[in-house]
């Protein structure tokens, strides 16, 4: 909606004929038009098309989450992950969880589900993948000024609670991110944010 009041409809109508030929593009949406939230680049082209050239270009780090209490920031973290193209996403916890915040975004991420922190902390070890908590605690060391491994989990925790116990045992290392105002802490969408953009930082190169 503009400055106005008015509404913009997002994305593009009917694709006019005749139609490309290519298969990534979906014929329902070439008929009907592409109203999703999506780049330009993959207007028109199917979910699975999208996840397979996603696939190809994902980097190798992962994010996770604790869900113990139905955290509703869950969403914020895939979408951040999606953005940031994280190789998957990890819910440890409850299974279920509040999608809403991921704007649909969950349909082109791989997203896995671990019962506890010990069933997520031995997939990730049977992976070389190193967990790295991001909460501010004790001992915690500054995000800013260290560097993350290529290859590794950013392991976030519930809003207030922070990492459980089992969660900061199974961390590598806590990062902390720099905070300058009056509130303790910042939520796990945020955080997540902040954390992944730091990883892309330090590892792809922009030149």
């Amino acid at each position: 909606m503009d400055e106005n009041g008015d509404a913009r409809e997002v994305g593009v109508g009917p694709h006019p004929l005749p139609w490309p030929e290519d298969p990534r593009f979906d014929p329902e949406l070439l008929a009907e038009g592409d109203r999703r939230n999506v780049v330009d680049g993959y207007r028109y082209w199917s979910r699975e098309a999208i996840v397979t050239d996603l696939d190809r270009r994902r980097h190798p780090y992962h994010v996770a989450i604790e869900n113990w209490q139905h955290d509703f920031n869950i969403g914020s973290v895939v979408r951040n992950a999606n953005a940031f193209l994280a190789a998957g996403v990890h819910i440890v916890g409850k299974r279920r969880w509040n999608r809403r915040g991921a704007m649909v975004t969950d349909r082109y991420q791989h997203v896995r589900h671990h019962a506890t922190i010990e069933e997520f902390a031995a997939w990730a070890d049977a992976r070389d993948l190193p967990i790295i908590g991001v909460d501010i605690l004790p001992g915690s060391v500054p995000i800013e000024t260290t560097r993350l491994p290529e290859r590794c989990v950013l392991l976030f925790g519930q809003e207030g609670p922070g990492l459980s116990d089992a969660a900061r045992s199974a961390c590598t290392v806590v990062c902390s991110i720099a905070q300058f105002g009056s509130t303790r802490s910042i939520n796990a969408g945020v955080a997540s944010g902040i954390a992944m953009h730091t990883w892309i930082t330090q590892h792809i190169d922009f030149t």
